[in-house]
């Protein structure tokens, strides 16, 4: 699919269909499907409303933890994207709250059209445990993910180089992990045009 194809993909129709809170409740899976998953508050709606162009088709807030459920919205009927619960937010847990291991666990082991993950990092903290634990358990379920780093524009060009530098090293040691890191600002609009390529190349025809 061409650049200008991939814009007028995500810039088309886009609608919420389904908020899945239990892996028994998940839609049939028809279309071709990304997903959406990352640290609590880490810039996962903000992100998704700024590839599709709209200011409110995943709800964005301010406090961490406030996805309970996957949210799939049909782009253009021929991409499913699917916005996973927040991980992380437990406070007193020091690994993947346990709703986290149920609901997304069972779906990424369970979804045969899911293309790919979009593991979302926040760029201010590069690669937490978490994260690391989020990235173990994709390559256990051998679901192919690629790194996102979100919210470029809080960081000075020297910290930015350091940080991409880090996560791509970390994504080349995982076996799941695609060999290219993502770095985006929902903000200024920062590198979503290279996103939208790269997720359009898995939409139906």
């Amino acid at each position: 699919m061409s650049p200008d194809e991939a814009r007028k993909l995500f810039a088309g129709p886009c609608d919420f269909v389904w908020g899945a809170a239990s892996a028994d409740d998940l839609p049939a899976p028809k279309l071709p499907e990304v997903a959406f998953i990352g640290r609590s508050n880490v810039g996962k709606s903000s992100l998704l409303n700024a590839l599709t162009g709209r200011k409110s088709l995943a709800r964005v807030s301010n406090t961490p933890g406030r996805t309970r459920q996957i949210n799939f919205f049909d782009l253009g009927g021929r991409l499913m994207l699917a916005d996973l619960p927040g991980y992380g937010y437990a406070r007193a847990s020091k690994s993947l709250a346990e709703e986290w291991r149920t609901l997304i666990f069972a779906y990424l082991r369970g979804r045969p059209n899911l293309k790919r993950v979009v593991l979302l990092i926040d760029s201010r903290r590069a690669i937490m445990p978490m994260d690391r634990e989020a990235m173990a358990q994709l390559d256990l379920a051998a679901v192919s993910y690629v790194l996102a780093l979100t919210k470029i524009d809080e960081l000075k060009a020297g910290a930015f180089a350091g940080v991409r530098d880090a996560v791509d090293a970390e994504a080349r040691r995982h076996p799941a992990a695609y060999p290219e890191v993502f770095a985006t600002s929902a903000l200024k609009a920062k590198g979503l045009d290279a996103l939208k390529d790269h997720l359009a190349t898995l939409a139906a025809p």
